[in-house]
């Protein structure tokens, strides 16, 4: 059984940048993809990004390409989402989520968090 926690959301204004973090337990997390995914009210969940277990392979939904990154740190059992030039847009409840398996690019994640609220203000 793997817990992930997500933290580091919060209010902040257009314009301005906040970094999640998300701790995965496990004994092979570099073997963990990891995806963060959102959900505004009313809307579908979206996967924002993901990486791969070494951090060699990434991807970002278009709405986030150039203002998001994702990124790992192995030794910590630890994915990161800086997010920069936040837009109202963005509001929404961020999960992370883990897939142990180590699955490629469109496969399930089995572990979730319980979400961190991202709020954008105009």
């Amino acid at each position: 059984q793997v817990q992930v926690v997500e933290s580091g959301g919060g209010l902040v204004q257009g314009g301005g940048s906040l970094r999640l973090s998300c701790v995965a337990t496990g004994r092979a997390f570099v073997i963990y993809r990891m995806g963060w995914f959102r959900q505004a009210p009313g809307q579908a969940r979206i996967l924002v990004a993901e990486i791969n277990g070494s951090g060699t392979f990434t991807d970002y939904d278009d709405s986030v390409k150039g203002r998001f990154t994702i990124s790992r740190d192995n030794a910590k059992n630890t994915v990161y989402l800086q997010m920069n030039t936040l837009r109202p847009e963005d509001t929404a409840i961020y999960y992370c989520a883990a897939d142990p398996m180590g699955r490629g690019r469109g496969g399930q994640y089995d572990y979730w968090g319980q979400g961190t609220q991202v709020t954008v203000s105009s």
